[in-house]
């Protein structure tokens, strides 16, 4: 706390680097050798240093976990008290500026002490769709939130919002802070008890983070997942040459969720985003044709995403 009686500030940039490789959608993580869960690269801004938080953000990244990152966009602003709480060995109050980064799946990266890329999906097991839907949702999670969540007003009606409701309202794979939120409230994840909002922590949903990094890659999933529908960040994940079935899959992946094969190669081929590049792949199997993605060029690129949609019966059939 400063001599003035304010509590000081200090400003953290937290950055969420995400990767689609076989199969898996991964995020950069960390692990400090005295604590057991893992974090996401994160750093102070210093004003002295860095003129943007951006160029912040791309130095600790560089430093901590060896990658130079393409494309990055800054998420939200998490400055709840308590979010940090036994973190910290002083007073300063903690406001964490979230980032979304994305990586190619052959982006070399240096290893680095404690560095390592993480199945995100680990953290999130109710998120992927993939399969069918989880069981988690029905065998734990709807009934400890209807629980947990009883006495609240307000609480049912964001329940429904989040998971979906009784009926035939479909799960937003775009709601994902929103769920983990609930979660997060209700004290079925182990941050909460950790941060001192809950005693009871209901075990197995998911792994825990440090600090306030669970909320911070919640944020970038559901961000990710938007963005594809408007913006072709997609190819961001792909490599220069891809195969159609990569980029269904690599799609199915972030959504979460199994896509139709002829409609979605339909909307691929609407979408006018891809070029046959006139090789095949050299993988076990049939040969396939492969594609690059038709604006290379940043600044070329259109205003528009791959308008996917899960459209998934929010809850099991009765």
């Amino acid at each position: 706390m400063s001599d003035s009686g304010t509590t000081d500030i200090l400003i953290d940039i937290s950055t969420a680097i995400l990767r689609a490789q076989d199969g898996v959608l991964q995020f950069r993580a960390l692990q400090d050798a005295n604590d057991g869960d893992k974090r996401l690269p994160f750093g102070p801004f210093m004003p002295d240093r860095h003129r943007t938080m951006e160029i912040g953000l791309r130095q600790w990244v560089r430093e901590q976990v060896g990658v130079d990152l393409a494309h990055v966009e800054q998420l939200y602003t998490f400055a709840d008290q308590g979010r940090h709480h036994g973190a910290a060995k002083d007073e300063r109050h903690i406001v964490s500026v979230g980032y979304l980064a994305l990586a190619q799946d052959n982006m070399a990266a240096e290893d680095a002490a404690g560095a390592a890329w993480d199945d995100l999906y680990r953290y999130f097991p109710w998120e992927d769709w993939r399969d069918g839907r989880p069981e988690i949702l029905d065998a734990m999670i709807l009934p400890e939130l209807d629980k947990r969540l009883s006495g609240e007003p307000l609480a049912a009606a964001r329940v429904r919002l989040a998971f979906g409701g009784h009926d035939d309202t479909p799960w937003d794979e775009e709601f994902v802070l929103e769920r983990y939120e609930l979660l997060y409230e209700a004290g079925l994840v182990e941050e909460a008890a950790r941060d001192g909002r809950s005693k009871d922590t209901a075990r197995g949903l998911g792994d825990s983070m440090q600090l306030d990094h669970r909320r911070i890659l919640a944020t970038a999933l559901g961000r990710l997942r938007g963005k594809l529908k408007y913006r072709p960040v997609i190819f961001d994940l792909m490599p220069d040459r891809f195969t159609l079935r990569a980029l269904q899959k690599t799609t199915e992946l972030v959504i979460g969720t199994s896509l139709h094969k002829q409609n979605f190669r339909r909307l691929v081929e609407k979408s006018g985003f891809v070029e046959a590049t006139g090789e095949t792949s050299r993988a076990r199997g049939r040969p396939a044709e492969l594609f690059r993605f038709r604006h290379g060029n940043r600044a070329e690129r259109p205003l528009a995403g791959l308008r996917v949609s899960a459209g998934r019966k929010s809850r099991a059939p009765k």
